[in-house]
């Protein structure tokens, strides 16, 4: 059997080695029209901040490597024109010597990933503007920044790659300006979280512009829609990719939704012998089991395994994707997984939400807070998706958040996890856990929350209600939520009288617990609707700072 493969990264290279694990008898080429092969692409950012010492670090291995391991043909610069899939037939160009040439295939795959999604901003062509998708992209940039010292820099988009260049710019001592066309920066996290990045990039000295757009781009500064004029000396577009398609469009295969490539849980195409995996295709989210284009390294590693093993006439199938990832910002670790809370509620889900800060370790330990929003279905209580940010222990407790949501746990099962104690490492009821009790607490047993945007709503409604701080009067008066009393915990059971038992109340305090133990005296007192805020004070403030409340 004779197997082509089109692309020679993560996903090419990852079916490559598989089918040859499944086969020694078939004949494998992978076409790969840039230099570099089976790079790791997330560890770009980290050269440009001279973390990693030498390019070669990220590019390992050649294709000698793969010939002699694992007796796999690759062709690097070479470029795949066209396929007929009638005759299993690629017409190919080597763009070392310009000739074009047919193979045929048996059972071709499709690892063609994505491009860089570049706006059609004037200006965008300059030398001065790059994008960060490949090794030569990088090389490019490292080259610039040797050469022409710039001194100001301009990133458009505050996704993954964006606030990872961010950062590793900074460290080389850039200056660096992050622009973000919607009113947030990370658009896949919930409003209320990315707030908590955005004041970190402010207090490590990053200018940060939402709600801009760019206009216009010439030699040294950025014009943007509101008519501010930006210097940049360099400028990163970090605004997305796309998936490359051109290829299957042209041989008529099915797209999906997404636009990207419709494979089956096989990665099969429309064409039953022609497979596609990575970047390029379109996945579907495990959740929902609706279709979702994720593109990321894990995911195309995970996807060529799956597309080399079936080629070879194996059965390991693909099991859908929750989105996770994780990136680090200078102090602060980022991870999301499953759906956000607008994603749901775009879904028409009915959502219980909650905002848990603990300690990562115990104080005594060395334990730095970390802020966790976990989603939930307030019907079935299964969890739907959560965020994290903190500075350390955030891949530990996301990992496990994934492997709960992947078997379909609901928020109380969460307490029930037999998870690794000892001071140096948690809790004695980890982070984790406390999520689950805070969930089930809401959705079980009457222990209902409020978040900062839906007090704001009822503060402006005109309803009457009754607002308890339950801190110490030196929290209080430090700063606290408008029209709140305070009625400090150790008190609140001898003042009870003071309160209208009928209205709404909530109670709040720093971060949530001691606002939970003053919503139980009043439950426990004939109080008939009593609410937290979640993640109390703390959480409420950062996204009043935010611009967001109307008071």
């Amino acid at each position: 059997m004779r197997i082509l493969i089109i692309g020679a990264v993560a996903a090419g290279t990852s079916a490559a080695a598989k089918a040859r694990r499944n086969s020694e008898d078939a004949e494998i080429i992978i076409y790969e029209k840039d230099s570099f092969i089976s790079y790791s692409g997330c560890g770009m950012p980290y050269y440009l901040g001279k973390h990693i010492e030498k390019a070669e670090e990220l590019t390992p291995r050649d294709p000698e490597f793969f010939r002699s391991k694992y007796n796999v043909d690759i062709r690097t610069r070479h470029e795949v024109l066209s396929i007929e899939p009638s005759k299993k037939e690629l017409k190919v160009r080597n763009l070392e010597t310009n000739e074009v040439f047919s193979d045929n295939y048996d059972k071709l795959v499709l690892a063609t990933g994505a491009k860089s999604v570049i706006p059609p901003i004037p200006g965008v062509e300059k030398s001065n503007v790059f994008t960060l998708r490949n090794i030569i992209d990088m090389n490019k940039i490292a080259t610039y920044i040797a050469e022409n010292i710039p001194q100001k820099a301009v990133i458009v988009g505050t996704g993954f790659i964006g606030l990872e260049v961010c950062e590793n710019l900074s460290d080389i001592g850039l200056e660096v300006t992050l622009v973000e066309k919607l009113p947030q920066v990370t658009p896949g996290l919930d409003s209320d979280m990315a707030v908590y990045v955005e004041a970190h990039l402010k207090s490590k000295g990053v200018k940060v512009l939402t709600n801009s757009g760019v206009i216009e781009i010439s030699d040294n500064e950025v014009f943007l829609s509101n008519g501010e004029k930006i210097p940049a000396d360099i400028i990163i577009i970090a605004t997305g990719v796309r998936p490359n398609v051109e290829l299957a469009k042209s041989a008529n295969l099915e797209l999906g939704h997404t636009g990207a490539i419709k494979v089956n849980k096989m990665m099969q195409t429309s064409d039953s012998d022609i497979y596609a995996c990575g970047d390029c295709i379109e996945q579907y989210q495990l959740v929902t089991g609706k279709p979702v284009y994720r593109p990321l390294g894990s995911t195309a590693n995970k996807t060529g395994r799956i597309a080399g093993d079936c080629v070879t006439g194996g059965s390991l199938e693909f099991r859908g994707v929750l989105g996770t990832g994780i990136f680090k910002m200078f102090d602060l670790a980022v991870a999301q997984t499953g759906l956000s809370e607008r994603e749901a509620i775009e879904l028409g889900l009915d959502v219980q939400v909650c905002h848990n800060i603990k300690p990562n370790k115990p104080e005594y330990m060395g334990g730095k807070e970390i802020v966790i929003k976990a989603v939930a279905d307030r019907n079935t209580g299964r969890l739907l998706g959560v965020q994290i940010i903190g500075e350390d222990g955030v891949d530990k407790r996301i990992d496990v958040f994934v492997t709960a949501i992947t078997f379909g746990a609901k928020a109380e099962d969460l307490f029930h996890l037999d998870l690794a104690y000892a001071p140096p490492f948690s809790t004695t009821k980890d982070p984790v856990m406390y999520t689950g009790m805070i969930l089930d607490n809401a959705i079980n047993k009457g222990r209902p929350l409020i978040t900062a945007k839906e007090l704001d709503t009822l503060i402006t409604s005109g309803e009457k209600y009754n607002l308890v701080d339950a801190r110490v009067s030196k929290q209080y008066d430090k700063d606290h939520v408008d029209t709140a009393v305070n009625i400090p915990h150790e008190k609140l059971r001898n003042r009870v009288e003071e309160m209208d038992k009928d209205l709404i109340t909530i109670t709040y305090c720093n971060k949530g617990v001691t606002g939970n133990a003053a919503q139980n005296i009043l439950i426990n007192k004939g109080f008939n609707r009593v609410y937290n805020i979640s993640g109390g004070h703390k959480t409420f403030s950062k996204w009043r700072s935010n611009g967001n409340s109307s008071k």
